[in-house]
């Protein structure tokens, strides 16, 4: 499929909630067939299986005693213990399914239980960064970015002092350029060849165990973002030259060689999404159309749009994600429906999170091992079952996209520009069309719909996310335009189809042409 679809399971929490469901310790065994069976029936490909590596017992007791994680774990989950903070799932000890959770046989087991449905396995490799007490830093300190007693006293916040074998020793905690350090990492240099090596065999570690890498942070380990975060500090003591050449070419190429159809998804911002797309990513974090969306820009959202194709197919589009808040919570109802629509029925890949169906609303800390219950909210969880519907269209996945752009009702009438239209089609007849007025007042507009298949027929439109049916003239949109005129935040996702010769006309309610210039109705 060449935009598949992927959803997210925070593994730590669920099956958390599964031991307490079986009255004794879950592990990935425990993740049920049904749960499988009913990714399969939903149209997923891909299932990300969040924070299944083996963390240690320092970032626990790190994040306990750090303020900031406390407030995130208070907002999240209001009667939580300390027990309750496990540490981040990125603070990874080492490259090993957690035990807790059974370890690699079990993991193995599950893989293929989810290839047996056609189901491929994404997880986690977190480059920046490890945990506190990874062995590297008693075995293999040349790896990390040392400092001194003065730049902690300095900047507490991004330095740390850590026992070795050899005594205290100041190492730098993994963060980006612009925001202070994560107190349960310690940061790894990429500066040096050895660190190289020996994540590349990380990484191994990781494709030996799934078809797919979610990389955390992956833009940080750019030569000119690294060395402006780290500067001389990051030169080699040992003699070894520092190498700036960029890490994920070879890496990806390396891991390729021996997994062929490995799937590298890169968290990235700070427009270097192309970049990484140039390097070898399969596909990069969309964060600009989401931000556009939360902004509620349907100009600009159509603007990103307008990208060059090759950038859009290796996108990752999403509304949330373990690190944006809640869809349900950040999107009122009537503005999360036209939303998932433009987010979702665009090229690339389409990335749902465990709860997003649901409508749940808390976004819970990555630090806790529990969540609320949240009830399911029933009209959410019947427009995304339907959208997914929509998605297991074969033009949807394997067909031509375009993004056509409306044009003024009549003269003086702005509201044209609120509208983000789009169509899919493919070499077997199927077309469907997916539109939305993505604003918060009615608004009118005419789309030329350009497709050559249009001419000579008539058209039945039937949207697939309500009982609305029109008849229109094939010849007629490509040239004037089909007319839209929708209510705030109104969407439809069209099935496109001839009309037999006999048919009667369908009825035009709702998008009609305007009888006078300046009228809608």
């Amino acid at each position: 499929m060449q935009h598949p679809l992927l959803y997210q399971l925070n593994t730590r929490i669920y099956l958390r909630e599964r031991s307490a469901a079986l009255g004794r310790p879950a592990t990935f065994a425990d993740i049920p067939d049904t749960l499988l069976d009913q990714l399969k029936t939903l149209g997923y490909e891909w299932l990300y299986l969040l924070g299944i590596w083996q963390t240690g017992s320092a970032a626990p007791k790190l994040s306990r005693s750090d303020p900031n994680v406390r407030a995130g774990c208070q907002e999240s989950l209001p009667d939580f213990k300390d027990e309750d903070i496990i540490g981040s799932p990125f603070a990874i000890q080492s490259y090993n399914p957690n035990k807790d959770f059974g370890g690699d046989a079990p993991l193995a087991q599950l893989r293929e239980r989810i290839h047996q449905r056609g189901l491929k396995l994404m997880l986690d490799f977190v480059p920046n960064h490890m945990a506190p007490d990874h062995e590297w830093v008693s075995k293999h300190p040349e790896y990390l970015i040392s400092g001194t007693e003065e730049d902690r006293a300095r900047e507490p916040q991004n330095w740390g002092r850590f026992d070795t074998p050899v005594g205290p020793r100041i190492f730098a905690h993994g963060r980006d350029p612009y925001f202070p350090g994560w107190a349960d990492t310690v940061q790894l240099n990429y500066r040096h060849p050895k660190l190289r090596e020996a994540m590349l065999r990380q990484l191994e570690r990781v494709a030996a165990r799934g078809d797919g890498a979610r990389c955390d942070m992956a833009m940080l380990l750019e030569p000119d973002i690294f060395i402006r975060t780290w500067g001389d500090r990051s030169i080699p003591k040992d003699g070894f030259p520092p190498d700036d050449v960029p890490f994920w070419p070879h890496a990806i190429q390396c891991i390729r060689g021996d997994h062929p159809d490995f799937k590298f998804m890169a968290e990235v911002y700070w427009d270097m999404e192309w970049r990484l797309q140039q390097h070898g990513f399969d596909f990069t974090y969309d964060k600009r159309l989401y931000d556009r969306l939360h902004s509620r820009s349907a100009v600009a959202a159509r603007e990103h749009l307008q990208a060059d194709m090759e950038y859009q197919i290796h996108s990752a589009r999403f509304l949330e994600n373990h690190d944006e808040p809640r869809a349900a919570g950040t999107f009122p109802f009537e503005m999360h429906r036209p939303a998932a629509v433009i987010t979702f029925f665009v090229p690339g890949l389409r990335f749902l999170q465990e709860g997003q169906m649901e409508g749940w609303k808390t976004h819970a800390s990555m630090h806790l091992g529990r969540r609320p219950q949240e009830p399911t909210n029933p009209q959410i969880r019947a427009f995304y079952e339907t959208l997914l519907k929509c998605l297991r269209r074969p033009e949807v996945h394997e067909g031509c996209f375009n993004l056509w752009q409306p044009r003024p009702a009549w003269d003086g009438n702005p509201t044209w520009s609120n509208f983000v239209v789009v169509s899919w089609h493919d070499d077997d007849g199927h077309c469907s069309l997916a539109i939305a007025n993505y604003a918060d007042t009615q608004s009118q507009c005419y789309v030329p719909i350009n497709l050559e298949l249009l001419s000579g027929e008539n058209w039945k439109l039937s949207d697939q996310l309500s009982s609305t049916r029109y008849q229109r003239s094939g010849d007629e949109m490509r040239t004037r335009g089909l007319y839209l005129d929708m209510p705030a935040w109104g969407h439809h996702f069209f099935d496109v189809a001839p009309v037999p010769k006999t048919t009667e006309n369908y009825e035009q309610r709702n998008i009609r042409e305007p009888e006078t210039a300046g009228s809608a109705r």
